[in-house]
């Protein structure tokens, strides 16, 4: 008798479940995409004990008949496609027809809804797949759906299930972003306790920021966009449901950017705060991620990461959803050409802010406490041990407590000023059903003197006649150097403020771009060393040597074999000590040998010239003469980038004169 025999429909769709449902977030999400998919305008989301007991749905979009809402929940059972050509073109979050028979499966699900052009609603009770009961209700335009005991009746899946402060603080991240993607919608998230997301609609990407994580962390963020012609037409126009007041019809056949991301000194220890949305679709893309640390290289250390949020439009034909039963990954069919328009489009946004970091706000939090994007969401700290469960997670960010309850993280929309306040929108409305918060306004940030401490008109703690100016690298070339702390920082001053430079990476900063300039023109200086260096290498980087040789010898260089893994250096780059030659060739190779992704061109130049300026710039405890320091100075604001080293370090902090003022008691 044979031994291979076909499994039955009820553990077949339970195996399905263990592709789509993951946990209540996952869910959630589908249930979520389902309703946009919709055309809803207002979402709300009620949960119970972290989504194991309830999780209810309900938004006021198309709804269905009643035969649509039985078809619903048998598998690839779907309106999005109606021939293999509709995968090439697909424009809807769902399209699998998976996800309702996937959760049916493990769950009990409660389904009630009701085209607008019928007048009476459905409602469908199914259990662990089985359909219990079908009848007509009368019942408002939409859809609602309940789904009770999640994982009832394969337990061994329900152990797996974290603490419910962790669950529901995973739904929380996850409601979040989509309500960053679409500001257009209304959006409220309700546990058993509280009201933990209640966000009515605002007209731009920036206001919704405002809305729920406030002015501060809108002000860390820098706005991006571009738009790049693809070599194939045929963009579809987004819905209008998908629309916001800073929608522009882009030309067909466009590739098209727009966003946040934040200013350096904003630095994470993950990639927990980097979300990415590919015409609407919340995804996880390797090369998109890359493309966004590469272009914060020689910007942010290495270890550390920035916050993004990120939306990329571009013709369906171009993208393929059809990756994962999740729909969490996508692939690209010009990647090289995504990636580099991501890359470069970032890039010129940060060099185009170079905002100088604040010294006070240097000294104040650590990278780990800086705010950001995501919420501090208890109960996930478990998720920052990879990238790849954190988006499993579907974005929740490490936290130190695990047992703080919904509360600690409410997420209750920020109401905007009225228009005659001068904050950065002109919009005005109140959250609605919380008076309280109506009335709020923003937090009064850093010190507040006791009322008996407040100096009285005509004393003589008056606050200085000349406003703080923007914080802008500008006016570097205004700098007046004072002298160094222990021959290490230079202090100098100019009407901004007090400044201070790490002379080593202001330096290393200029020679950086002074590299690249002369590599540009092919006039790289070398010198001829009086002794040859020998430099034993490894077998994996003799074969990246190899590959880098033409480039090293256009940079300076000058090396030759001598022997099986032997070479010879015989010239180096003007300005390196013959003593760091060969520590910076091992350096560069063994930087290059533990790159994830491919080596090209653009990256050899830059780790090539970054370490030639590391070795060959001044460095610390070494004192410098007044003319000296006005030298460095003044090259450095001749810089494109004077704000950090090319490995990432901050090179000058400013003290402003608001801060000396409040540090005073002026102001």
């Amino acid at each position: 008798m044979g031994r291979i025999h076909v499994l039955s429909e009820h553990v077949a769709n339970k195996i399905a479940a263990g592709e789509v449902v993951e946990r209540p977030a996952s869910v959630v999400k589908e249930l979520l995409e389902n309703s946009l998919d919709a055309h809803a305008t207002r979402i709300r989301v009620d949960v119970e004990a972290g989504g194991r007991k309830l999780i209810q749905v309900t938004d006021d979009g198309c709804g269905m008949v009643r035969d649509d809402a039985l078809l619903a929940f048998e598998r690839h059972a779907t309106s999005k496609l109606k021939n293999d050509d509709d995968l090439l073109t697909i424009s809807t979050l769902g399209f699998r027809g998976e996800a309702l028979p996937s959760i049916a499966a493990v769950a009990r699900v409660r389904l009630e809804t009701r085209d607008a052009n019928e007048a009476a609603g459905t409602i469908v009770e199914i259990a662990g797949g089985r359909i219990l009961t079908v009848e007509e209700a009368g019942l408002p335009a939409g859809t609602s759906i309940a789904i009770r005991d999640l994982f009832f009746n394969t337990p061994a899946r329900r152990k797996f299930l974290k603490a419910e402060s962790t669950e529901l603080s995973h739904i929380a991240s996850l409601v979040t972003h989509y309500a960053l993607a679409h500001p257009e919608m209304h959006w409220e998230l309700h546990s058993s306790t509280n009201a933990i997301i209640v966000a009515p609609p605002v007209a731009t990407h920036s206001e919704r920021i405002y809305q729920v994580f406030g002015k501060e962390t809108l002000d860390e963020l820098l706005p991006v966009a571009a738009q790049l012609p693809l070599d194939r037409a045929g963009l579809p126009e987004p819905p209008p449901w998908r629309r916001d007041a800073d929608y522009q019809p882009p030309t067909p056949g466009d590739l098209r950017l727009h966003g946040f991301v934040s200013k350096p000194e904003v630095q994470k220890l993950n990639r927990n705060s980097i979300y990415i949305f590919v015409n609407g679709r919340l995804i996880r893309d390797k090369v998109i991620v890359h493309a966004i640390l590469e272009a914060y290289r020689n910007i942010l250390p290495p270890t550390l990461y920035p916050v993004v949020l990120l939306f990329l439009e571009m013709p369906a034909t171009e993208v393929d959803v059809n990756v994962h039963p999740s729909k969490t990954e996508v692939r690209f069919r010009q990647q090289s050409h995504v990636h580099d328009f991501v890359r470069d489009s970032l890039r010129a946004a940060l060099m185009a802010a170079r905002p100088a970091p604040s010294f006070a706000g240097e000294i104040a939090a650590a990278p780990s406490a800086r705010p950001g994007l995501t919420p501090a969401l208890p109960g996930s700290a478990e998720l920052a041990e990879s990238n790849d469960d954190a988006f499993a997670a579907l974005g929740a960010q490490p936290a130190a407590d695990a047992s703080t309850s919904a509360d600690a993280f409410a997420l209750h929309g920020q109401p905007l000023p009225p228009r005659n306040e001068s904050l950065p929108f002109d919009s005005a409305f109140s959250v609605e059903g919380n008076a309280a918060l109506g009335a709020a306004r923003l937090p009064q940030q850093g010190f507040t003197a006791p009322p008996e401490a407040i100096p009285e008109a005509g004393s003589c703690a008056l606050p200085l006649e000349d406003g703080d100016e923007a914080m802008d690298l500008s006016m570097l070339c205004t700098l007046k150097p004072l002298g160094q702390i222990r021959e290490s920082f230079i202090l100098a001053v100019n009407p901004q403020g007090l400044w201070i430079i790490d002379q080593h990476v202001a330096h290393e900063r200029v020679l950086f771009e002074k590299i690249l300039d002369e590599r540009s023109r092919h006039k790289v200086e070398g010198q001829r060393l009086l002794m040859p260096i020998l430099v034993d290498l490894k077998p994996a980087q003799l074969a990246i040597f190899t590959e880098i040789a033409e480039e090293l010898t256009r940079n300076g260089f000058e090396v030759e074999p001598f022997g099986v893994r032997t070479v010879a250096i015989q010239s180096a780059p003007a300005g390196v000590r013959a003593g760091e030659v060969a520590q910076m060739l091992n350096e560069l190779l063994e930087q290059l040998e533990h790159e994830q992704q491919a080596i090209n061109l653009e990256k050899i130049r830059g780790r090539i010239a970054a370490s030639i300026a590391c070795h060959a710039a001044i460095k610390v405890n070494m004192p410098l003469d007044q003319p000296k320091m006005e030298w460095l100075l003044a090259e450095l604001a001749k810089t494109r980038h004077p704000m950090t080293c090319p490995h990432g370090r901050p090179v000058v902090l400013r003290y402003s004169v608001k801060d000396i003022q409040k540090a005073f008691k002026r102001i």
